[in-house]
C-alpha cells in the first residue's frame, strides 16, 4: 500500500516542530520489531492501540475521588484521562512538540489504576509482597496484559511516559513531562469542582493567596496554569517559580480539605477491605481466576496473577465478586 500518508505526517514533524520535539521516525523503536503502517506514524498508531485495548474501556468505571459517586458529572478515571490529554495537548501546541505522542502517553497513563481510585492502590500496596503503584502497573498493562497477554508492544517514548508521568525520574521526552504537569494540572483541579458539587468545600475556601495568584475559578486556574507553562518551558517543562510555590501550596490545601476529609472517604476503609479481601481470597483459590490468568501464574508467579486480576476491576465488577464470593444468597425452594 502507498505510504504517502505516513511520510507526509514524518514530514511535516520535521518541518513545523520546534527541534526538542520528539519524531516519530527517530524512535527508539518495540520491543518486538514491526512492519511501519503506510498511514499512521508510529505514535499514531500506539495512540490508536490504546483507545481500542480493554483496560481503556474499564476507566469509565472506576473511581477518581469520589467513590461510585451518584450523579453523571463526577469525574471518573475516564473523564480524567481525556482532561489531561487536552491539557497536554493544548501545551503540546504552543510548544510545537509532538502533540501524537503527548495524546498517547495521556491517554495510557492511567491503565493500571485500581478500582476506588488511590484506596485501592493503597490497599494492593500494602498486601502485595513486592508493592504497587498504578504508573508501574500501566506499563505492565500496555506490555503483557492486554491482547491476551501479548501485549500492545509500544513505542519507548510512549511507554516511558506513561512509567514517568507521576513520580521520580521525569520523562525523557517533553512530551512526557508535559503530560506529567497536565495530569497535576487535571486532576487538583477538577477535583475542586467535584468537592463543590458534592459540598464538601466552596470555591471560597481555598486560601486567598492562591486564587490572587492562580485564579478564583477552575477554567481560569487551569488556563493560567497552562499559559505559565508555555511561557517558562525551554529545555523542559516547569512554571515559574510563584506560579509553582501557589500551585503546590494548593495541593498541599487539597490533600487536608478533600483527599483526607473523612465526609468524602468515609468509605474506603470499605473499599481497601474490600480489595484486600478478594486479593487473599483469590490468593487462596488461584482456581477461580479466570483462565487468561493461568499463563501469568505459570510465567510469574500465584501472587503477580492475583494482583494484576484485582487491579484491573472496575469498581462495580470489584463489589460484584465480592458479594457473590462472601454475601449469602436467598435461599428458594425449587
Amino acid at each position: 500500500m502507498d505510504d504517502r500518508a505516513r511520510k507526509r505526517s514524518i514530514f511535516f514533524e520535521h518541518a513545523f516542530l520546534s527541534p526538542l520535539a520528539a519524531h516519530a521516525d527517530e524512535s527508539r523503536g518495540r520491543a518486538i520489531p514491526e512492519e511501519e503502517c503506510p498511514i499512521r506514524t508510529a505514535f499514531q498508531r500506539d495512540r490508536d492501540r490504546i483507545i481500542h485495548c480493554n483496560a481503556f474501556r474499564r476507566l469509565k468505571h472506576k473511581t477518581q475521588v469520589f467513590l461510585s459517586p451518584e450523579g453523571d458529572h463526577y469525574r471518573t478515571r475516564l473523564t480524567h484521562t481525556l482532561e489531561v490529554s487536552q491539557i497536554a495537548r493544548t501545551i503540546s501546541r504552543a510548544l510545537d512538540l509532538n502533540e501524537d505522542l503527548i495524546e498517547a502517553i495521556a491517554l495510557g497513563h492511567d491503565l493500571g489504576h485500581t478500582p476506588f481510585g488511590h484506596a485501592g492502590e493503597r490497599a494492593l500496596d500494602a498486601v502485595c509482597s513486592f508493592g504497587f503503584h498504578h504508573y508501574e502497573q500501566s506499563l505492565r498493562v500496555v506490555d503483557i496484559l492486554e491482547k491476551e497477554g501479548k501485549g500492545l508492544n509500544l513505542t519507548y517514548e510512549v511507554r516511558n511516559g506513561i512509567e514517568r508521568h507521576t513520580k521520580g525520574t521525569e520523562a525523557d521526552t517533553l512530551e512526557g513531562r508535559a503530560v506529567r504537569l497536565a495530569d497535576r494540572i487535571a486532576y487538583i483541579n477538577h477535583d475542586i469542582d467535584d468537592a463543590c458539587r458534592a459540598g464538601v468545600m466552596k470555591e471560597s475556601d481555598i486560601p486567598k493567596y492562591i486564587t490572587d495568584t492562580l485564579g478564583d475559578s477552575k477554567s481560569v486556574r487551569i488556563n493560567n496554569l497552562v499559559m505559565n507553562a508555555v511561557e517558562n518551558s525551554t529545555e523542559t517543562i516547569s512554571l515559574s517559580p510563584g506560579i509553582k510555590d501557589a500551585f503546590d501550596t494548593l495541593h498541599e490545601f487539597m490533600f487536608q480539605k478533600v483527599y483526607t476529609n473523612m465526609e468524602c472517604k468515609s468509605e474506603e476503609t470499605k473499599a481497601v477491605e474490600l480489595i484486600q479481601w478478594l486479593f487473599g481470597f483469590f490468593l487462596d483459590n488461584p482456581d477461580k481466576l479466570p483462565e487468561s490468568f493461568v499463563s501469568i501464574i505459570e510465567s510469574d508467579g500465584k501472587e503477580r496473577a492475583v494482583c494484576d486480576f484485582v487491579a484491573g476491576m472496575t469498581d462495580r465488577y470489584a463489589v460484584s465478586v465480592f458479594e457473590s464470593h462472601f454475601v449469602p444468597k436467598s435461599w428458594v425452594l425449587l
